[in-house]
């Protein structure tokens, strides 16, 4: 899965849903005159009650994942909306994703979508230019229907890379039936030269994990991941990799997530250069921000590690923790978080911006530059002998 922050639900007074990834569903948008007197105040209530048994609470975990599995339509129909908007190109997505009832979101969900998308692939083309033509592996948690390899070879045809994904089964095995479809398989060929019923591609007997010499989808639960001895299939430690967390780990409880990043981060030695970005939810304690958790945590979906990592400095902190810093034997590293406004100011040219706001009349401005505060781009690195191209990434950090 991915994440989606988008939304499903509306407010009485702005009828706006969010946009995000996979991973996850979103809340509405609050009336931002009612944010400004500070009238969302309400407490967050828990689930559930200290009677519960065992039984509930395992019934309550598996409600929950499921919960979380299924956003990832949710979350693949708000790229729909942007792609049919103009403001990506992705071939690859009306093909991956059923059409069937999908509605355009507004500009300012569209415009989320294209700032979240524009970050991440900006890491990643820093990522892939790092360490020059050298074969290098991406790992992407929670991928849902994410189309990443494929545009990725679409625009690099002959660019080294192994590529992993890992989600939950049910997701796993509905993507790689789609991926085999005739529909699809024309298009991954012919645009970006991938060959899904290539002799080398395999299917596992259950039809949940697919496997050739680049591209690999593993069903796993990341939660048990750092706990089972049978590793992920085809991952080369001594390849420069780099970790995609979209709206992915927030889901899990704190000390599971920081057991997968910590069991990544231990898996790959210090000399190899390692790098991680996730996009995630932020700033829960303003009156948006517990607009936002509570109307998620209405929804039966809790947003695990927020209260950990609130901030732009924790998820900095959070990242250090994990070894992206300068290591041992000279080599450098560091850690940096933007939120997505940030990202549109600062990471978007003019030229560029003229063309976002030619595509739709956006009244909803102040609306989506709050919107945006509360949602955060983090990257590190480590390992590395250079890292200009790291460093040359804007950030509210000096460079020096």
């Amino acid at each position: 899965m991915q994440c989606i922050l988008q939304g499903s639900e509306v407010t009485s007074t702005i009828t706006s849903p969010h946009q995000s990834s996979t991973y996850m569903s979103a809340p509405s948008i609050p009336n931002l005159n009612t944010l400004r007197r500070g009238g969302l105040r309400g407490r967050v209530r828990g689930r559930g009650g200290s009677g519960a048994g065992a039984g509930t609470t395992a019934a309550k975990g598996i409600q929950h994942d499921t919960i979380v599995q299924n956003t990832d339509h949710d979350a693949a129909t708000s790229r729909l909306s942007a792609v049919d908007a103009g403001y990506l190109e992705d071939p690859f997505a009306h093909l991956l994703t059923p059409t069937e009832g999908v509605s355009r979101r507004l500009p300012l969900m569209n415009r989320g979508t294209y700032a979240r998308t524009t970050g991440i692939d900006r890491i990643v083309d820093a990522f892939l230019s790092a360490t020059g033509n050298s074969h290098k592996q991406i790992v992407s948690l929670g991928a849902g229907s994410d189309t990443r390899y494929f545009r990725l070879k679409q625009a690099r045809r002959d660019v080294a890379i192994t590529y992993h994904e890992i989600d939950f089964e049910a997701n796993t095995r509905r993507k790689v039936n789609q991926l085999r479809s005739p529909a699809f398989s024309a298009a991954a060929k012919n645009l970006a030269g991938v060959d899904m019923h290539a002799h080398q591609v395999e299917i596992s007997d259950d039809g949940a994990m697919l496997t050739s010499p680049e591209y690999i989808i593993h069903s796993r639960d990341l939660r048990q991941l750092p706990h089972q001895e049978a590793g992920l299939t085809g991952l080369d430690t001594s390849l420069p990799t780099l970790i995609i967390s979209e709206c992915c780990l927030i889901y899990l409880p704190p000390d599971d997530a920081d057991a997968v990043l910590r069991y990544f981060s231990n898996l790959f030695p210090s000399g190899t250069p390692l790098a991680i970005v996730i996009y995630e939810p932020i700033r829960p304690h303003d009156s948006f921000g517990k607009t936002m958790v509570n109307n998620l945590m209405n929804r039966g979906i809790q947003l695990k590690t927020l209260e950990k990592y609130a901030g732009l400095a924790e998820q900095r902190a959070r990242l250090e923790t994990h070894g992206f810093k300068s290591g041992e034997a000279g080599t450098l590293g560091g850690s940096r978080s933007v939120d997505v406004d940030f990202i549109w100011r600062e990471w978007v040219d003019g030229g560029e911006k003229e063309r976002i706001d030619g595509l739709e009349w956006m009244d909803e401005v102040e609306e989506f530059v709050l919107l945006a505060k509360h949602y955060c781009i983090s990257w590190g690195w480590r390992g590395y002998g250079e890292d200009g191209n790291w460093r040359s990434l804007p950030s509210t950090i000096p460079t020096t």
